[in-house]
This record gives structure tokens, sequence and C-alpha cells, in this order.
């Protein structure tokens, strides 16, 4: 499913132009990014928590040129689905299979 997909979805159910729509998935996702950029977390109760995390320093290899590259610590954005939304999309997945 593509943000479009989710736009279209959203306009669908709820009435909403697609326009009016769009800017809000955009402006959500705009928050979330802003957020993270600035090292802040974002949790959605239900859905799960948007945050960042911490890569330690590390000694990588070069094969090609056998040497050592030192990648320092930096930060990943990472997202950690609630446990309600693992539970609902496991008991799903379990039913779809079995009917394959």
């Amino acid at each position: 499913m593509t943000k479009a997909d989710i736009i279209s979805e959203i306009s669908t159910k709820t009435g909403i132009e697609k326009v009016d729509v769009q800017e809000t998935v955009e402006a959500f996702f705009k928050v979330i990014k802003n957020s993270m950029i600035g090292g802040e977390n974002v949790y959605v109760r239900g859905f799960g928590s948007f945050v960042v995390k911490k890569r330690a320093q590390k000694t990588a290899r070069n094969i090609s040129k056998n040497t050592a590259i030192i990648i320092p610590e930096h930060f990943v954005p990472s997202f950690k689905p609630a446990k309600v939304f693992v539970d609902k999309v496991k008991n799903n997945s379990k039913k779809t299979n079995a009917e394959a």
C-alpha cells in the first residue's frame, strides 16, 4: 500500500476531499520527522513508537583494501510496533495462512 492508496482510502471512508486528507497526512509525517530529527521520540498508543536509536562507534573492515574503518557513533530512526498491534497482525496472519 502506498501513501496515495492510504489517502484514497481515508478520503473514501471519511468523505473528506483527497486534497485535505493529503495535507493532513503530509503534516503528520512532517511532525514525526521533525520530532525525530530533534531527538524526540513519538508514541502513538495502540500503534507503536517512532524512536531514535543510538548506534555505538564500531570498527568495520574494507575487505578489498584490507583496512580497518572506524564508524563513529550515530543515531538512526526506528519503529517499534505496540504489543496490541503485533498481536492483531499475528492472529490475522494465522487465519490467512491457514486458508492458503
